[in-house]
């Protein structure tokens, strides 16, 4: 299996449970794990009963485990607080003002969420040398698959970005040149510089996400769970991002075979209709169902979550990365 496996599915369907799960089944067969969640709930934090921030922390009583809960509203203004200490070095002091003005509207905008937090997830990514394996818990599938979606759009973004700064300093070098020496702006340049490594950063996302990462889709047993799911799969695809397998949450327990009330007769009904749906997911989509994992009476911590980790029937064998870390 990659070093890096992500959870997503639609919200509330249980993507916290499940990845958590796996990543304590991943630590108890002796990986050095990280759980990462991206999720504005901070569920993490609920699973192991202890609080999580922006630096990975060892989880009590663990073994091998270590967390970290992403902060949405915190990344997006360390990243235009990046933002706007790089380019007030670059530009006049006049331009200042008006860049803080940008920024400042820039924050609410669609797509700061995004871009923020996709930054921090593949900072993680690149640093990654302490764990054999990272597991990231998604927010709900729309913002999940923006995110993942950046790579490809951002390399051709820069790329014409790149192109337009080379033919703006050609034209400025041609017009200073007259009679004197050429003055070669070009070879130090730092908004080259700055897009360049911008580059970089984006083309090890992508081919990190393509060929380092395994990607699972958790979904509950009802119509518009699985109308998402086999939604979130066709789009992954496109983005040549292959879903290894599905996880199907909250099922309905069965009842005992001699119970014959009420409750017992609503939940073999119940159960039917949720055969129904996994029969469904088992004949229209390709990946398989690789966990079946039954409601519990209570949230899943501490002993539950190891059941569940038990019932969770993903390979935790880590292959190498392909890619260098830095």
């Amino acid at each position: 299996m990659e070093p890096f496996v992500f959870f997503g599915g639609k919200g509330g369907v249980g993507k916290t449970t499940v990845s958590s799960s796996y990543a304590l089944k991943c630590a108890r067969d002796g990986h050095e794990t990280l759980v990462v969640s991206t999720d504005p709930a901070h569920s993490v934090s609920d699973v192991f009963d202890q609080p999580f921030g922006d630096e990975a922390r060892l989880v009590d009583g663990v073994d091998n485990l270590w967390a970290m809960q992403i902060d949405p509203d915190e990344e997006v203004t360390r990243h235009l607080n990046e933002l706007r200490q790089g380019l007030s070095e670059q530009v006049s002091t006049a331009m200042v003002s008006e860049i803080n003005r940008q920024l400042e509207m820039a924050h609410g905008t669609p797509g700061a969420y995004e871009a923020a937090l996709f930054d921090r997830f593949v900072d993680v990514m690149r640093n990654a040398d302490p764990y054999d394996r990272v597991v990231f818990d998604t927010s709900p599938t729309g913002g999940t698959l923006r995110l993942l979606g950046l790579p490809d759009l951002l390399e051709d973004w820069i790329d014409r970005l790149m192109q337009k700064r080379k033919v703006s300093i050609d034209l400025f070098e041609k017009a200073a040149v007259g009679k004197n020496e050429p003055r070669r702006v070009m070879e130090g340049d730092p908004v080259l510089a700055r897009l360049g490594d911008r580059k970089d950063f984006f083309e090890f996302a992508g081919r990190t996400l393509r060929e380092d990462a395994a990607f699972f889709l958790v979904l509950n047993p009802d119509e518009l769970s699985v109308n998402e799911t086999g939604r979130a799969i066709a789009e992954l695809d496109e983005k040549e991002l292959a879903v290894r397998g599905l996880v199907a949450n909250k099922l309905t327990p069965h009842p005992d075979p001699e119970e014959n009330g009420r409750g017992a007769r609503y939940l073999r009904d119940r159960i039917e209709t949720e055969t129904e749906r996994l029969d469904r997911v088992r004949e229209e989509f390709e990946p398989p169902l690789v966990a079946e994992i039954e409601t519990r009476v209570s949230e899943i911590k501490g002993d539950f979550l190891t059941e569940v980790a038990g019932e969770v029937d993903i390979e935790t064998a880590v292959e190498s990365s392909t890619q260098p870390t830095q």
